[in-house]
């Protein structure tokens, strides 16, 4: 229905996004890794997928067609519904599934929650062949800077309501140099509301 939609980034939530566009303000859920790229008051062009169910109506939307494309492989996967979908992206990379997928890794697909060994395994046998083989393996990959990461992190947080202070103390506590992006500020997200 809509292949994107662009617009100002008007809210950041856990988990979703509201855009405005032309005046409408478009509920968009999406994973981590997107909403670590963006802030508010800014504008983005967000790729989508209108998705209707029994309970009701969704829009689903990433930064990149690459993130999209993916959600539209993981959730015609039987068994592997929207939130399981956003769940595997938040905690994985493109590059990372596909790695994953590719080298049948349970393991690493069940770091995400909710992700179980039978859903994993169904998400390889159903996708291996189905996946390009533009990835690179964790030996190939360019060595990131760890105190980048903590950086996008604290911003990704303020973003979504986070008293950057705050935010700051919890990073600096942890031993976020052997973390992904992803991890740092899921775990952070965690020990935030922990003190609410």
């Amino acid at each position: 229905m809509y292949a994107y939609i662009i617009g100002d980034v008007k809210a950041i939530y856990d988990g979703e996004i509201i855009l405005e566009n032309n005046g409408i303000g478009y509920r968009i859920f999406s994973s981590l890794s997107t909403i670590s790229e963006i802030n508010t008051y800014e504008t983005y062009k967000i790729y989508t997928e209108y998705i209707q169910r029994d309970d009701g109506v969704y829009l689903y939307g990433f930064s990149s067609e690459e993130e999209l494309e993916f959600f539209k492989k993981l959730t015609k996967v039987s068994s592997i519904g929207p939130k399981a979908a956003i769940s595997l992206l938040s905690t994985l990379s493109v590059n990372d599934l596909k790695y994953s997928i590719y080298n049948n890794d349970l393991d690493n697909l069940t770091k995400a929650p909710g992700i179980g060994k039978k859903s994993a395994g169904r998400i390889i046998l159903e996708l291996k062949d189905k996946i390009d083989l533009d990835f690179t393996t964790p030996d190939e990959k360019t060595i990131e800077n760890p105190s980048m990461d903590k950086d996008f992190a604290v911003e990704a947080l303020v973003n979504l309501g986070y008293v950057k202070n705050e935010v700051e103390k919890v990073i600096n506590k942890m031993d976020y140099n052997n973390l992904q992006l992803e991890e740092i500020i899921k775990l952070a997200m965690k020990t935030l509301e922990n003190k609410r």
